[in-house]
């Protein structure tokens, strides 16, 4: 019987994503050691001695700040993550946040929980104290949403359908993003216009060197007097220090976001939560789901799909025997591998090559099965990270 793959689990990964791996061809564990793959959800990869038989990592959600990219991707090892998996989860939890700002329903609610009494001292405490928590409706007021990703298209057609106005920034948003926008939704050409002409706004952008604190002091002062701020996206797009600065100065009547944090811990007007973002059993279920098929088709045939440090590459098989290189962007990389097979008297039946920033990926079809000696002469040639032989029956 073919050795099975192994996958090693760092955290609790849904069964109904896991179950997707077939019984008897992987073997699956958060004890199994010499991994093919390693599923993780939010543990910290940093510190951690990834051993070289590791082909691939699989995120099971967005986010990959928790895992050594650059290291994997000098190993020629691609990141897998959910993009889009957990967005309906992520767009409950800020139109929660809207209202939670719009109608005071934090102090409201510690200001019930505080009352004593008989019924009627609290009905009539009740009566007396509510007009120190009236609101605002949704409706007619513009939300201004930074990032039209999935998250962001699904906030601004939800904030749509409950009336508001819509305005949204995004200089990077994909072709799929853009057919999938609400046609309501305005296009504003700078974040400093849609700081300025809002009375809500939402950051749905991922955190990049570039997007660190980009909401500072000097884009907040920009924003309407009043306005409140949501942040379910990363902790470091908002600059803390310029936030509570604003909420002091009453610029910002309040900051509303997943990520607590010493600084804000406490303080009357920011309404933090415990990391909810995904945390539904629906989110966790679709996010291991994408994953886990993701990181079987590599193993099983390659093919790479919603990988952070690799380039989209899909190819039907039209041979049992198949190899899949990851090299460095380069000059004569095709040339070199086809050379070298066409030496080893291998016939290539199709090949596709695809690249991303520095990091390209060939998948090969040959006629007939590859030596071993070829696979370490390919191994050899400079700029090449990674090589894996994937016959059809292999495992």
């Amino acid at each position: 019987m073919a050795e099975a793959f192994r996958i090693l689990t760092l955290n609790s990964i849904s069964t109904v994503g896991l179950k997707r791996f077939p019984a008897g061809r992987y073997v699956i564990g958060n004890q199994v050691e010499n991994p093919d793959a390693i599923l993780v959800r939010s543990h910290d990869m940093h510190p951690m001695d990834i051993g070289a038989g590791v082909k691939a990592i699989g995120r099971a959600g967005a986010g990959t700040n928790n895992i050594p990219v650059a290291k994997m991707s000098a190993r020629g090892v691609p990141v897998f993550n959910a993009p889009g998996a957990n967005a309906n989860a992520v767009k409950e939890l800020v139109i929660a946040g809207l209202l939670i700002g719009a109608r005071n329903l934090v102090p409201a609610l510690k200001f019930v929980e505080g009352l004593q009494g008989d019924d009627a001292t609290l009905n009539r405490v009740v009566e007396d104290g509510k007009k120190h928590y009236s609101g605002s409706e949704l409706p007619r007021h513009t939300l201004g949403v930074l990032g039209l990703g999935r998250v962001g298209s699904l906030v601004a057609d939800a904030a749509i359908k409950l009336g508001m106005n819509v305005l949204g920034y995004d200089p990077h948003i994909t072709v799929d993003a853009a057919w999938s926008l609400p046609s309501q939704v305005r296009k504003a050409h700078s974040v400093e216009e849609v700081l300025k002409g809002c009375e809500f706004v939402t950051v749905h952008v991922p955190l990049l060197d570039a997007t660190r604190d980009l909401i500072g002091a000097e884009r907040i002062r920009l924003m309407k007097t009043g306005a409140i701020l949501l942040n379910f996206a990363r902790e470091g797009i908002v600059d803390t220090d310029a936030v509570l600065a604003a909420l002091a100065a009453k610029r910002l009547k309040y900051y509303i976001c997943d990520f607590p944090s010493e600084k804000l811990q406490g303080h009357p007007q920011v309404i933090a939560l415990p990391h909810l973002g995904a945390s539904t059993r629906e989110a966790e279920d679709n996010c291991a789901v994408m994953v886990v098929d993701q990181v079987r088709e590599y193993l099983e045939n390659g093919t790479i799909e919603n990988a952070v440090n690799f380039p989209d590459v899909t190819m039907a098989r039209e041979s049992p025997y198949r190899l899949g290189i990851a090299n460095a962007n380069v000059p004569n990389m095709v040339g070199q591998i086809s050379t070298a097979m066409a030496h080893a008297g291998l016939n290539i039946h199709t090949m596709i090559n695809k690249s991303r920033g520095e990091m390209a990926y060939t998948l090969v079809d040959v006629d007939s099965a590859v030596p071993v000696p070829l696979v370490r002469q390919l191994e050899s040639i400079e700029g090449v990270l990674s090589v894996h032989y994937l016959p059809a029956d292999q495992k």
